[in-house]
């Protein structure tokens, strides 16, 4: 999974290539990626990664072989964007028909959303308040 931020930094994920071949070719003229980050590959100021190796090659045909940022938790912005997603699809296999699930998409979106206020984006005070206006009008409807 690849990402880029709107400071220009690209983030490549862990299973982007293994050896020097695959990135060779991630970052070919052909390649869709190449394509799509063409117009963004001269404007990067930083490539963060994990320590593979095989990205010393992709970052030479890039040219970008001097803009390299390495860490133990630098590519965790990279690694976690998706995770919302996995969760979700991890609950939908739980689901043998369409029917069933689709079905407990519609009521779950309806009640994660109102109760899913990310606390750490907010003051405690404002989370509390939501979270206490969220219940009240959870009770009403319930009760109606």
């Amino acid at each position: 999974m690849n990402h880029i931020e709107a400071d220009a930094f690209l983030l490549i994920g862990q299973d982007a290539f293994s050896n020097m071949k695959s990135a060779g070719s991630y970052f070919c003229d052909g390649d869709v990626l190449y394509g799509c980050l063409r117009q963004y590959l001269n404007k990067v100021h930083m490539l963060v990664t994990d320590k593979l190796r095989s990205y010393g090659a992709a970052r030479k045909i890039i040219g970008n072989a001097n803009k390299l940022e390495t860490g133990r938790w630098l590519n965790n912005r990279v690694e976690n964007s998706h995770q919302p997603f996995r969760k979700r699809e991890r609950t939908m296999l739980r689901f043998r028909r369409m029917r069933s699930l689709q079905k407990f998409v519609s009521v779950e979106a309806s009640v994660h959303n109102p109760f899913n206020q990310e606390r750490h984006l907010s003051s405690r005070d404002n989370f509390k308040l939501s979270r206490d206006a969220t219940l009240s009008e959870w009770r009403q409807l319930c009760s109606a």
